[in-house]
């Protein structure tokens, strides 16, 4: 073979490794382009129908691994820089806070988020984003009627409500954020003080889920509780007329009007650091913010809309205007180890 020969052939096999590379590259990102994984501890019919919305309206398909929001989070953990997802969706900021601390978001500028999304509704360096949102609020048996001392969360512990109160186990998300927002407003110790008080009114263990406190409530097992609003308007919002029975019975106090305001938290989502679809996941959680979009999270689950002024029509409209607490749901995981050592401390089981 001459040196020519084989100058030339060299030269011919470099340019088709190199156009071979780009055709690659490029292969990669047209299907990275129209892809986003999405890890959801959210199981909806809803958040279905949104998927399809946003393929239909970006061509962008979507993979969906749901779970577990800890397993999820220990998923993406174990994945590492290998991992797919693009983005994890879950409810409750003290689960995104346990995302968070262990570096698994990236932040986010968007304008769209920002413009859109209330500031106490989203990480303060844009790590997440709430997207919808619920208020836990306090119920009550209306044969027995409304009782004395029932206008802040703080009554709960008043001796007056003596084996009345019954609730969710300690360990629930939705309690452990409740105290940590109590623990950022009145400090640790009137936090403690609380709990004791809360405990000493039980009228029996800890023990179900929301569902099943506004049954035990509504048949006068107990006389108060404490329940997302979501969990009262499905009930009110269903086919079955036992379960519209069961939301009759039960009368809503929304909390500290007066103060701080109701307890509110979110579900949210955040891009995760090692994102291959970035931009995709970013557009998605924006579509979330669209008014179409905050009106089916509010309509076909029950929820409040995380975008003010969106106009919905469901149940939980029917509950009246409230004052939601402005505090910044990031210390709602920020105080969650200390909520978890004071219920221990307290007995809440």
């Amino acid at each position: 073979m001459s040196r020519l020969y084989a100058g030339i052939l060299i030269l011919g096999l470099a340019i088709a490794l190199i156009v071979g590379t780009q055709m690659g590259t490029d292969r990669n990102a047209v299907s990275a382009s129209a892809t986003l994984n999405i890890y959801s501890a959210r199981h909806y019919d809803t958040d279905l129908a949104l998927y399809d919305k946003f393929t239909e309206e970006t061509g962008i398909a979507i993979n969906l691994i749901e779970g577990d929001s800890d397993e999820l989070i220990a998923r993406i953990e174990r994945e590492g820089t290998q991992s797919p997802a693009d983005l994890l969706i879950t409810v409750d900021a003290g689960r995104l806070w346990r995302a968070e601390e262990k570096g698994l978001f990236q932040p986010v500028a968007s304008e769209i988020l920002q413009t859109r999304i209330p500031e106490h509704l989203r990480h303060p360096d844009e790590l997440w984003f709430g997207l919808s949102k619920r208020a836990r609020i306090v119920i009550y048996n209306k044969a027995k009627g409304r009782p004395e001392k029932l206008e802040t969360y703080a009554d709960l512990a008043d001796p007056s409500h003596k084996g009345e109160i019954c609730m969710r186990s300690s360990s629930n998300i939705y309690n452990l954020s409740l105290l940590a927002a109590i623990i950022e407003h009145q400090g640790t110790e009137e936090a403690e003080n609380w709990t004791r008080g809360v405990v000493a009114n039980f009228a029996r263990q800890p023990q179900g889920n929301d569902t099943g406190n506004i049954q035990a409530v509504a048949a006068g097992e107990c006389r108060i509780s404490l329940v997302n609003t979501y969990y009262v308007g499905r009930l009110m919002g269903s086919d079955k007329a036992e379960d519209r029975a069961v939301a009759e019975a039960v009368g809503l106090v929304f909390p500290d009007q007066q103060g701080n305001g109701t307890h509110v938290n979110i579900s949210g989502a955040g891009v995760l650091k090692h994102a291959p679809n970035r931009a995709n996941a970013v557009r998605f959680i924006e579509f979330l913010t669209d008014d179409w979009a905050q009106r089916a999270f509010s309509e076909q689950n029950h929820e409040y809309a995380a975008v003010p002024g969106v106009v919905i029509d469901s149940p939980v409209t029917g509950f009246g205007d409230f004052r939601e607490d402005a505090l910044n749901a990031s210390a709602l995981g920020r105080n969650q180890p200390e909520a978890v050592r004071i219920f221990d401390r307290a007995g809440w089981k």
